[in-house]
């Protein structure tokens, strides 16, 4: 092995690591790694650059626009009030209603926007049968992600795997080329957790369900000790805040030190910020009897003087302005008037000062303040309100149009008219000229994260060619499976293709996977296509993991959920698709 293949082998490594630790984002980790490559010469400047001509991402790109100009134009909103019209009163009967609409929109938009309005609708379909939102939000994540296998337009992925296939030489797919499968993979997950979602998924109180099962769940808070409270002088045993009331007090900032783990016989003096973990109801009760102040941003102290203030519950978007700063820097006080009370993030307490905290994407935020407060302060940072449906205002004249557009790209891309690049293009470009968005909107619109990292590991793909190190692991696979049929083999890279989408960015498994899959099928003397069809269907089927796909991020805080609840359902989710893509795949594109 070559000093050159070490090298590439190395770095993959490390952004597998840094993948999996999400230290930095995989945009950022993906540019590192073509720096790398650069810098010791394994790709050339003309190489990396190159990858910028690749037609796949500026499709994913296209398609971003299109999907905001369906959301914009009220297309997805009219589709949610319709559901609970659909659906009726029971868990499974709304479940059915809710997978079924998902799946279908889901085929031709990008299934985050798609999963962030409709997580508040299913929880207001939760409230009014009175069931757990927590059994409906995995199946819409989950519904969201097999409706995007049955278009090549639906996800991203499928878009890079055909890009992938075209640079080998395959030709291209149509967009409907894997509908079949899709629909029938989808139609049996349906089956699936219409019957055991049920029994599998638990019933978990959210915070959106109502204030009193909010109480319920456990919260940071950063508190202050008043010049002339009651607890000055008292310990924290006796002042109830080690955890014998309900609250935990974990640190102590008194001047300039820092007080980590204090114990119950520490006394409290004036001026100390305490930071705690308590539940809703035992900072309601703390707030109500005066001896403690809340602490907002800038070291203010919260005073509850408005009536008509309440508490309210946002999640923070993909998107979000919000993320990646620590919220001392937000001040969210003097622009909007609220204060944030609390942070959860998935099933975790975050042991951080608030104000220099810095949120995620997916993170719940208990935030006070009247509606219009909060309603102004979601729309300006791209956070949707939990507690109930959001009425935003939409251009729905300009609904046909968007409407129109999509139909045109699906249609004359199936007759062969262009290339779905180009129809993509035109489409996304006709969006702002007719007005149906704007360009602040179309450029939020597009996951640029996500794009960058695509164009980075397209680069170091190269690499890989370049050092002969897929040759080197083709050739080594095909040993190991020489005596293998060809099922076989189209099984194990499914399997390794699932395993590694569970724990890293479906679109980076996909750019690693599929050329080296498509290449050990070529070797072995078998069909290619079916080898990609099975990357492209296992890049996207994350079901076991909250971290392998953004949609289960998303309901991951939302839902309340823990990390075993996605293991319960979701590993039998997995098999299940494993299975139909091991008998599936090879009736409908033949493996020889």
């Amino acid at each position: 092995m070559s000093i050159s293949q070490l090298i590439v082998i190395a770095t993959l490594l490390w952004m597998l690591t840094s993948f999996v630790r999400e230290k930095r984002g995989p945009d950022i980790t993906a540019g590192i790694g073509v720096a790398i490559l650069l810098a010791t010469g394994i790709i050339s400047p003309s190489q990396t650059l190159g990858v910028f001509s690749n037609p796949a991402p500026v499709t994913i790109a296209c398609m971003f626009v299109l999907s905001a100009a369906l959301e914009r134009t009220g297309c997805v909103a009219w589709l949610a009030e319709c559901i609970g019209k659909l659906c009726g009163q029971g868990l499974r009967s709304t479940l059915f209603g809710l997978i079924v609409v998902v799946i279908g929109l889901s085929a031709f938009i990008n299934n985050t926007p798609v999963v962030a309005i409709f997580t508040p609708v299913a929880m207001a379909l939760a409230r009014s049968r009175n069931i757990s939102p927590a059994k409906l939000l995995i199946p819409l994540s989950y519904a969201s992600i097999m409706g995007g296998t049955t278009t090549l337009i639906g996800t991203s992925t499928n878009i890079l795997v055909d890009g992938v296939m075209r640079d080998m030489g395959l030709a291209p797919l149509h967009i409907f080329s894997i509908s079949a499968y899709g629909i029938i993979a989808a139609l049996a997950g349906v089956i699936f957790l219409i019957l055991l979602g049920p029994r599998l998924l638990p019933a978990r109180a959210t915070l959106s369900q109502s204030l009193q099962s909010a109480t319920d769940r456990v919260f940071m808070s950063e508190v202050q000790v008043p010049s002339r409270s009651a607890v000055i002088g008292q310990t924290l045993t006796d002042a109830g805040l080690n955890g014998g009331s309900g609250i935990q007090v974990f640190k102590i900032y008194r001047n300039d030190e820092e007080l980590s783990q204090p114990s119950g016989a520490t006394h409290l003096e004036a001026g100390d910020r305490l930071l705690m973990h308590s539940s809703v109801r035992h900072m309601l009760d703390l707030r109500a009897d005066g001896r403690l102040n809340f602490v907002r941003e800038q070291d203010a102290i919260i005073e509850a003087k408005n009536t008509s203030a309440s508490l309210h519950e946002v999640i923070v978007g993909r998107h979000s302005r919000y993320t990646d700063r620590p919220m001392s820097e937000l001040n969210l006080t003097a622009r909007y008037g609220i204060q944030v009370q609390a942070v959860h993030r998935k099933d975790e307490n975050i042991q951080a000062d608030l104000e220099q905290l810095q949120l995620h994407f997916g993170d719940v935020l208990l935030v006070e303040g009247t509606s219009e407060q909060i309603r102004r302060f979601a729309d300006n940072g791209d956070l949707i309100i939990l507690n109930s449906i959001e009425e935003k205002t939409y251009r729905k004249k300009k609904a046909p149009l968007a409407i129109l557009a999509i139909l045109l790209v699906m249609s004359l891309a199936a007759a062969g008219v262009m290339p779905i690049e180009g129809l993509a293009l035109i489409a996304a470009a006709s969006m702002l000229m007719t007005g149906c968005l704007t360009e602040e909107e179309a450029y939020k619109a597009i996951e640029w994260r996500i794009l960058l990292m695509i164009f980075g590991m397209l680069a170091v793909s190269k690499g890989i060619d370049n050092t002969g190190l897929a040759e080197l692991l083709v050739n080594q696979l095909a040993t190991l499976t020489a005596h293998a049929g060809p099922v076989v083999v189209l099984s194990m890279v499914y399997l390794l293709t699932s395993i590694l989408t569970e724990v890293l960015s479906n679109n980076a498994v996909a750019v690693l996977i599929a050329p080296i899959a498509i290449a050990l099928a070529q070797q072995l003397g078998f069909n290619p296509y079916p080898f990609a069809i099975a990357v492209m269907f296992a890049a996207s089927a994350s079901f076991a993991t909250p971290i392998g796909y953004q949609t289960n991020t998303f309901v991951y805080s939302a839902g309340g959920y823990r990390f075993s609840d996605f293991l319960r359902i979701g590993l039998p989710m997995n098999l299940l698709m494993w299975v139909i893509a091991t008998l599936l795949i090879p009736i409908l594109w033949p493996l020889t």
